[in-house]
């Protein structure tokens, strides 16, 4: 057997593995990998570090004293920086993954600090953003809602945003940005993973009654409705401002001086230049995806990744009410598909 094939087999076993939601990839032995990782672990043994870390400071709180937590989830580069910064202009506080920076502190046996949420009588309303991927599987599988859950965070105080974005767009723009830091087999196989994951964390939310919103990357191809529709399904429609959409230059709140965005904490092997667009606006950004082989989009295909995005895209028309006309103006025939 070949090393493609090999790859080939493993990545498929793993994705069958996470569409089955197997209990097995909570306790299988996670390899160190590099700086990113350097302990053998279990996804279990990560999440229950960083519940416990996250308990210390939820637990001696009171439930009114949460702040509504609009919390958004997708696999990297779908959009979600930007989003964090557009709530962070609408003027609550917008976190960026506060729960994935403890992850990786635990990841490398360091000493975890805290997300220290504010009262909900200072900020009534507060934004995060967590996504998976890309370096290692735990950042891929695990599940930043249940441990938020797990660690106190009331219920009723939690709505989530689950974000996606077209396939071959994000796996190209992951392999763009992250090349040089990991292998091309790496990246591809975390991707399936983070993607697949999805539906876990999905249904987790749903099993416990926590309300679901899934909002696709492709909408802002038509940002001021789409963000006020969805402001208005969080209930945040007095917050929302179309030239906080608009105009971030001209209100001094791009994505690198905002300051309602609370960056965490993380070591410098994180740090990667022009991760992130600067923009003037909260708009939608094409990908090119010819770097991509025909091998690669088969991958995405018969792993499941492609059927979890016209879910999404289904999903998205759904909650956000979104007509037909609309619909395949934003999506095309991945839209037909999904209908």
């Amino acid at each position: 057997m070949n090393n493609n094939q090999a790859f080939a087999d493993s990545l498929q076993r793993m994705a069958d593995l996470i569409r089955q939601q197997h209990s097995s990839l909570d306790i299988m032995p996670l390899s160190p990998v590099g700086e990113f990782q350097t302990r053998t672990v279990s996804l279990e043994t990560l999440m229950r570090e960083v519940t416990e870390c996250l308990s210390a400071s939820f637990r001696q709180r009171p439930a009114h004293d949460f702040p509504m937590l609009h919390f958004a989830w997708g696999k990297c580069r779908v959009g979600s920086t930007a989003l964090t910064n557009l709530f962070g202009t609408m003027g609550m506080p917008s976190y960026y993954q506060p729960v994935k920076a403890i992850l990786r502190d635990a990841m490398v046996g360091s000493s975890l600090r805290s997300w220290i949420v504010p009262s909900a009588s200072n900020s009534p309303n507060i934004f995060s953003k967590e996504t998976m991927g890309p370096y290692v599987l735990a950042e891929s599988l695990f599940n930043p809602l249940q441990i938020l859950i797990d660690a106190g965070y009331p219920r009723h105080r939690l709505h989530c945003i689950m974000l996606d974005r077209e396939p071959a767009s994000s796996l190209a723009s992951w392999i763009e940005k992250w090349s040089d830091r990991a292998s091309e087999k790496t990246l591809i196989h975390n991707y399936v993973a983070a993607a697949l994951n999805a539906v876990r964390v999905e249904n987790y939310a749903r099993r416990h009654g926590i309300p679901v919103t899934r909002y696709v990357y492709e909408v802002s191809k038509e940002p001021v409705s789409s963000v006020r529709i969805l402001f208005d399904r969080l209930g945040l429609s007095n917050s929302f401002a179309e030239k906080a959409v608009t105009c971030w230059r001209e209100t001094g709140l791009d994505q690198a001086d905002n300051a309602r965005v609370i960056w965490p904490s993380e070591a410098i092997i994180y740090d990667v230049p022009n991760l992130h667009t600067s923009d003037t606006a909260y708009r939608y950004q094409r990908r090119a995806t010819s770097l991509l082989s025909q091998t690669v989009l088969d991958v995405l295909e018969r792993c499941g990744v492609n059927d979890v995005y016209r879910a999404s895209v289904a999903g998205c028309v759904h909650d956000l009410g979104l007509t037909r006309a609309t619909s395949a103006k934003l999506f095309g025939d991945w839209f037909a598909a999904a209908a």
